[in-house]
Order: C-alpha cells, then structure tokens, then sequence
C-alpha cells in the first residue's frame, strides 16, 4: 500500500516543512522580513537580488517555502491518486497530506502579504501558528507512512475520557505558543531580566514587556502541569490507552525542556549570536512537542471506544 519513496517524499516534506518554520522564525529574529523590500516573489525587482544578510535570509526562506509547496503537493497527489479506486484507508492520510497542503498555502500567502502590506504583531504571530499546523499535518503523514508499512491499523481502543482532556491541552498548547510568538514579534524577550524570577521579583508588575513575558511563563507552567496530567490520566487507564502512554510521556518531556530551553534563552538575551541559537532550538523544541500533541490527539479521537 505504501511504497518506499512515498514515505520518502513524505519524510522530505516533514523535514522540509520543519526548515520553513525555522526560517521563518529565522527571519523574524534577524529582522529581515523587509529584507526584499515590498516585492513578492521578487526581490527588489530581481529574480536574484543583490548580496545583503537580510535579503539572502528572506529569500532562502522564500526559495525553501515554494519547494516544500512542491513536496506537499506532491504528496497530496501521490494520496490522492493512489486510493481514488481503493478507499480502504483513503481518509487518513488524505486529511493529513490535505492539511499540510492547505496551510502551506495559507502561511505563504500570509508571508506575501505581509510584505507587500506589513502586518501587526498579533497578525504575524498567528504565521508562525499557521506554519506549526502545517508542520504537524506532515509529521502525522509521516507517522501514518510507518504504521502502514508495519501491518495492520492498532487494535487497542481508547477510553473516551482521554480525547477532551488531550483536546483541551491541544487548544491550551496553542495559545501558549502564540504568546511565544507574539513576544518575538513585539521584540519583548528582554521583559524579564532573570530567571526563574521575573527582574528580581516573584510577580513583577503587569504591563508591557514584562507582562507579556511574565503571562508566557506562567502559561507555560501551567501547560507542563496539564500534560503531567494528561500522561498521568492515560497511565491510569493503561489497559485501553496503553499505546498512548509513551508519545504522552515524550510531551512531558519535551515541555520540561522548553521550560529550561526558555532559561537559556533568557540567560544569552544579551548575546546576540548565541540569543539566535536558543531561539531556534526554543522554537524546534515546541515543534516537537506540538506535533507529538495532535498525533495523540487524532490517536484518542480515531481509537476512541464505543458508546
């Protein structure tokens, strides 16, 4: 049913999707996102711009964003011609390889637009929300490649108990990384000057940076709270969610690291090449843990026990 250069095509769409995400965050902590001036898909009116940082890095990610279209897309059609006459498992990976196809699309355009017409803080942080959906649609695909080439669907069924409570953390998980997004949009990393203090002080006063970087922390505590729960609940009801117990506990240990990967950003915020380097490994580490998520989420919602 699978064959071995679509689970390629499918892994080089994953790691593809994973270096638009990256180079998008990227341009925004290198301030290059005008680096092309406001012309789209051109460069300064050049198909090969003259040599700047900020042009080279704007349209890398520019370059990198069109060929991972042409991987999805590829994907897509793979999916779709492949089970067109046999619908036997035809829904799942279509909904994944759709998923990432619709919102590289979205996060492109989203991309042009906000070169063409500069976008506000809230709107560009939403882009990198966009580009994490995209990224996990085709980790899901991928994920779907290796559980079909290793023989029948899972049998195991899941409580339904399990589902909103991953639903709920999903929706949380999100929230959190907007926030995440939207201080790196509004330049805020240096509101809280220490760590695990906040300038000193357990509550520092809420406004401005430091309360943007502030509420972040405290969501992203309670977010780490919410899945030692998550994987707490699913160990407990072991006999029908057992198959779900190492991704949940793989997502406890992914947010401890974001936690401690948010320190470390903290600790260089006034070394700029090594800031540059905690940032993306910051935002690979909530990649991973996003994308871990919502392949328990769809897991507890398709396994899901009867009524």
């Amino acid at each position: 049913m699978v064959t071995g250069r679509f689970r390629a095509l499918a892994v080089a769409a994953c790691i593809g999707m994973l270096l638009v995400l990256l180079g998008g965050a990227l341009v925004t902590n290198t301030d290059s996102g005008r680096g092309c001036g406001d012309d789209w898909p051109l460069c300064h009116g050049k198909f090969i711009p003259a040599y700047t940082i900020e042009s080279l890095i704007e349209y890398s990610h520019r370059l990198i964003t069109g060929f991972e279209g042409l991987l999805v897309f590829a994907a897509f059609l793979f999916i779709f011609m492949r089970f067109r006459k046999n619908r036997t498992g035809f829904k799942e990976p279509l909904f994944y390889a759709g998923g990432a196809l619709l919102f590289t699309v979205i996060q492109a355009l989203m991309g042009a637009a906000a070169v063409m017409w500069p976008q506000s803080p809230p709107i560009m942080a939403i882009h990198f929300g966009i580009s994490l959906i995209a990224f996990a649609s085709t980790l899901l695909l991928v994920i779907w490649t290796f559980r079909a080439k290793n023989g029948p669907p899972e049998v195991f069924k899941v409580p339904r108990s399990i589902f909103p409570r991953v639903l709920a953390t999903a929706i949380y998980s999100y929230v959190v990384v907007y926030l995440g997004a939207f201080i790196r949009h509004t330049d805020s990393g240096g509101g809280c000057l220490g760590w695990p203090l906040c300038n000193g002080e357990f509550v520092p006063e809420i406004n401005g940076a430091t309360g943007a970087v502030f509420i972040h922390r405290v969501a992203a505590l309670l977010l780490a709270i919410s899945l030692a729960g998550l994987f707490l609940h699913i160990r407990k009801v072991s006999q029908g969610g057992a198959g779900l117990t190492k991704p949940a506990a793989w997502t406890l240990g992914l947010v401890v690291t974001q936690i401690f990967s948010g320190a470390l950003l903290t600790a260089t915020i006034s070394n700029s090449e090594w800031f540059l380097f905690t940032n993306l490994l910051h935002n690979l580490i909530v990649t991973g843990l996003f994308g871990l998520l919502m392949d328990i989420l769809v897991r507890s919602w398709r396994l899901r026990e009867e009524r």
